[in-house]
């Protein structure tokens, strides 16, 4: 039994300590409402100032406003999009887009165990999570990645069903530099999933991937396969002969960029490399 000593100062130490969690600039952050649940009403601030992390909310309680912000004070920051992705056992919280004290909904409590990504414009605010009030709060907890990307991957990401329109010249030039893969090949298999297609190519030439994009046949062959995500609408068939393909790598999938076909793209690279545009070298011999 503790005295009211030793309440107070164990009450004062949480406190405390739930102020150093709420308040560093990190990547990830864990954190349980038990540590203000006699401060239900307070609103704590949480800041994530990289590229990705993630954040895992014990025994939600009052309120949290979660500040994703790049740790750069570049221009190119404000055309950033945010993405997050709940975990399958993600509850007890309603997440909102919070600007300047207006609240949007962006996902409900029962929504977030299906999993789905869900993208934003870092212009439209921090995130405030709000525990929805529950008799047993000990099995409920709020959890999700966060992923900050360019508008466009972003855009491509956020809605399955956006249309999917071809690259500009300027967009695909610029592809080339900024993907996480880029490879040229065809199309093998399409198969339809929930919501998106599953797109299996070969690559004939892999250029770059920052991960395991595409997996190798061999020491003696010189071909790569792997796995891209596609919108549904999309529509995209097997075969039509050589592609580039360049995008992005989210939450561990893969997803589809800009991909015209290799001769375009040839083309244009040339055009621009001898009006000295390219905003960057790519070995096309």
């Amino acid at each position: 039994m503790l005295t009211p000593i030793l309440a107070a100062l164990l009450s004062l130490l949480l406190s405390r300590i739930a102020f150093c969690q709420y308040s560093s600039d990190q990547c990830s952050w864990k954190g349980s409402g038990l540590t203000h649940e006699g401060h239900a009403r307070d609103v704590e601030q949480v800041y994530l100032r990289c590229s990705q992390g993630s954040l895992e909310w014990l025994y939600p309680t009052g309120a949290i406003i979660v500040n994703l912000r790049p740790n750069t004070a570049s221009p190119a920051a404000a055309r950033l999009s945010v993405c997050i992705k709940p975990s399958r056992d993600s509850s007890g919280t309603n997440i909102y887009l919070d600007r300047t004290g207006k609240l949007r909904l962006l996902l409900r409590d029962r929504d977030q165990a299906q999993g789905k990504v869900h993208c934003f414009s870092i212009q439209e605010g921090a995130l405030f999570i709000e525990a929805v009030p529950h008799m047993d709060i000990s099995r409920r907890i709020t959890a999700f990645q966060y992923e900050l990307v360019n508008d466009r991957l972003g855009a491509d990401v956020r809605s399955l069903a956006a249309p999917c329109q071809p690259c500009t010249d300027a967009e695909m030039l610029l592809a080339v530099c900024t993907s996480d893969f880029v490879a040229r090949g065809s199309i093998k298999k399409v198969e339809q999933e929930e919501e998106q297609s599953s797109v299996t190519v070969e690559i004939s030439r892999l250029y770059r991937q920052k991960t395991q994009v595409f997996v190798s046949g061999g020491v003696r062959v010189r071909s790569w396969t792997g796995r891209v995500k596609m919108p549904l609408q999309c529509g995209v068939k097997p075969g039509g002969g050589d592609f580039l393909f360049t995008g992005t790598v989210r939450f561990g999938e893969a997803w589809m960029g800009c991909a015209p076909r290799y001769k375009d793209f040839l083309r244009l690279y040339r055009e621009a490399q001898q009006q000295g545009t390219n905003p960057c070298h790519m070995d096309t011999d």
